[in-house]
């Protein structure tokens, strides 16, 4: 059965990236980096917004370490700002809803899908009730003065089942959940 595959890394404080800051920030060890390149979801597409589109392409055209295996993969980029044609490989735009479009690639055609960043897509997604697997890996740093990108404001109430656990690394923490949207807090 097709699912959608929420998928972020986070800082402990919930943010994706922080202002000076490596990449990973600066903890992605062999064990973590040897789970990824065996691409855990090798089978999925990669789904994301403009802006992530925008930020991955532009790494990968200056030969970022760890993008050369993004361009093989399948890539579909919902945005109304992109006009084709893409320049990374094998990348599919939807200019449409968003949110319609993945409905239809999951019931429709059965494609599984796991998102690479996307906040705000992943927010609608989740809304929409479309997502199957949220899953988050901790990075064990806390970005309060530097962080950006915090990914959970304007999400809604979500009720998280535990899947799955595992540590890398001996300190990075990956938690997979199974969500349920709530529409507010349990007895409110």
């Amino acid at each position: 059965m097709a699912e959608l595959l929420v998928d972020f890394i986070t800082s402990l404080d919930g943010y994706g990236a922080a202002e000076g800051w490596p990449g990973l920030w600066g903890l992605g060890g062999p064990e973590y980096l040897g789970w990824l390149e065996d691409q855990p979801e090798a089978g999925y597409t990669l789904l994301m917004g403009a802006n992530t589109y925008r930020a991955m392409s532009g790494l990968a055209a200056e030969g970022e370490p760890g993008t050369e295996s993004l361009a093989e993969l399948p890539k579909i980029v919902c945005s109304s700002s992109l006009t084709e044609p893409l320049v990374w490989p094998n990348t599919r735009l939807i200019s449409g809803d968003a949110v319609e479009a993945v409905r239809n690639l999951k019931d429709g055609e059965g494609v599984s899908l796991r998102t690479l960043g996307s906040l705000a897509l992943c927010r609608s997604l989740l809304n929409a009730g479309l997502v199957d697997r949220f899953r988050v890996v901790v990075f064990p740093v806390v970005n309060g003065r530097t962080g950006y990108d915090r990914i959970y404001d304007g999400y809604p109430e979500v009720r998280l089942d535990l899947l799955r656990t595992r540590t890398f690394d001996g300190r990075l923490q990956l938690l997979e959940y199974a969500p349920t949207v709530l529409d507010g807090p349990p007895g409110a």
